[in-house]
């Protein structure tokens, strides 16, 4: 009865969240070639690794044939250095010959053949940040038009090379020209990292209206150090930035770097658990053709997918930061289901961690409980019940938390 419970609640998010159809409604999923391949243009002698439109259809296959696209990670996309180092005669960006010879709008096709989204890199700058062509001012509509004829569905226009009266003009210029174009064109920000992320330089308020998400803080390193202190900033002003998030406009705290050099197992949870809780964007930056099977089933865990494409929309805070080194993060879901995650800083043993839901500011009922990565169905709690979780050094215990009396209304609706 409760793993059936458990299986029912996860269908049901997914179905409800299937209804809307809007644009970047949930945090958009997908793949992105930045922190994996960087600007590796090389295809001479590294062949496998470098910016082509080779690696690009590899993954579009790997996303299609490999059960990611059925979980939500429908879009491929490309990063800096695609563009050859100059523009046309008539001005547009153009695609390294040598590198893209089918061209942008052939790969897009290719993409979409296979049922996903192709996404494209630009810059609002004189350069972008490996020293490629920029978008200007003067660009603007040029650019959002060329990438509407090749077919691209989202842009992640970064700062490079620019300073903050051409990016205060350049991002909005380029929402409108966008929107211009009849294509819908998911748009990711990096506007607000280049102005340290914090009112009064940034202005949440207007980023919500012109960017389907942003970037708040510098890029992800393959490392825990990294995951640690992206985590630390977005915990530290969560205050502020997350009350921004919400359908059709996300807080990005970069690329999930699972499957890669960096992390082990336990901090590859960490990174899918809070992403997840923080309704973040899931761009996987890995090599999809050779990532090891436990890095695939933290990536394809479903459970923490719904958490993380949970329709509400509302990104989790963290409640308490023990002196033990455990915090927990809390975010409400639909259908008066919650997350939970206990995460410890600890990189001594095992941590056992007590508490009840009541400590944890729950109302007073009988709640089912879900372990979203032992994939199990715990014992039903009551708010005043203790319970302790033991809990790996850097690592998480999540939890998918619902009211049983939703599930038992479910059942004899």
């Amino acid at each position: 009865m409760h793993q059936a419970a458990a299986v029912f609640l996860l269908a049901f998010s997914a179905a409800t969240q299937a209804l809307d159809n809007g644009l970047m409604r949930t945090p958009p999923m997908g793949w992105l070639a930045w922190e994996r391949f960087r600007c590796d243009i090389d295809c001479d002698n590294d062949p496998q690794n470098c910016i082509n439109e080779v690696l690009f259809r590899d993954m579009a296959d790997r996303l299609a044939e490999d059960g990611w696209r059925e979980l939500g990670y429908v879009y491929v996309n490309i990063d800096d250095c695609w563009s050859s180092k100059t523009r046309d005669a008539k001005g547009r960006l153009q695609p390294d010959p040598k590198r893209f010879p089918g061209g942008i709008a052939k790969l897009a096709r290719y993409v979409h053949d296979r049922g996903l989204k192709l996404g494209i890199y630009g810059d609002m700058g004189t350069y972008t940040c490996a020293g490629y062509p920029g978008t200007t001012l003067d660009t603007i509509e040029t650019d959002a038009q060329t990438f509407a004829e090749w077919g691209i569905d989202m842009l992640k226009l970064d700062g490079c090379f620019s300073n903050s009266s051409v990016q205060e003009q350049g991002y909005p210029l380029m929402s409108k020209a966008l929107n211009a174009t009849d294509r819908p064109i998911g748009y990711s920000c990096s506007w607000p990292c280049y102005q340290g992320g914090l009112p009064p330089k940034v202005n949440y308020t207007i980023l919500g209206e012109i960017c389907n998400l942003w970037r708040n803080y510098g890029d992800i390193e393959d490392s825990w150090d990294s995951v640690l202190s992206i985590v630390d900033w977005f915990t530290d002003h969560q205050d502020i930035i997350q009350p921004a998030a919400g359908p059709g406009h996300w807080n990005d705290p970069d690329m999930l770097i699972i499957g890669d050099y960096g992390l082990s197992m336990d901090q590859s949870r960490s990174q899918m658990a809070l992403w997840a809780i923080m309704a973040a964007p899931l761009f996987m930056s890995s090599d999809l053709r050779t990532i090891n099977s436990g890095a695939r089933a933290i990536l394809q865990n479903k459970a923490a997918i719904a958490i993380n494409q949970d329709p509400l929309g509302i990104q989790g805070r963290r409640l308490i930061k023990e002196k033990s080194g455990i915090d927990v993060f809390w975010r409400p879901l639909s259908n008066q289901a919650s997350a939970l995650v206990f995460f410890s800083r600890r990189t001594d043993m095992p941590y056992r961690y007590h508490t009840s839901l009541k400590a944890l500011n729950y109302t007073k009922g009988t709640y089912m409980v879900y372990d979203v990565f032992s994939q199990k169905v715990q014992p039903m709690l009551k708010d005043t019940t203790d319970f302790v979780v033991s809990i790996n050094p850097t690592g998480v215990v999540m939890w998918y938390v619902f009211p049983a009396q939703t599930v038992e209304a479910a059942f004899h609706a």
